[in-house]
């Protein structure tokens, strides 16, 4: 896992063909809005939340955000144990996003 600042997780991302953006928020944090093309996986969802986790293809390159970066910081590390080796974590999360904002 790797704590990446805004500046870093974006120029990666874009320099990425293999990335998938996954948002750890809750459906209620989602009405904000959402980084684009992010697919949701509701950390709080338990069980649910691993056995989606175990699904995801682990050759693929993910980058985590949620409202501040704690939860997807855990995210990334829970990801790590799973043998998925890149999970990045958007430092920040939500709160310091000044990208782009769709609504989910």
């Amino acid at each position: 896992m790797a704590d990446l600042t805004q500046q870093e997780w974006v120029s990666k991302l874009e320099a990425d063909d293999n990335a998938v953006i996954i948002d750890v928020r809750t459906p209620g944090e989602l009405r904000s809005g959402m980084i684009p093309k992010a697919l949701h996986l509701d950390f709080y969802q338990g069980r649910d939340f691993i056995q989606e986790l175990e699904k995801l293809d682990k050759n693929k390159h993910y980058y985590v955000y949620c409202r501040s970066g704690n939860r997807s910081g855990k995210a990334c590390e829970i990801m790590n144990q799973l043998g998925i080796p890149e999970a990045y974590n958007l430092m920040g999360g939500m709160l310091d996003w000044e990208g782009e904002v769709v609504m989910p």
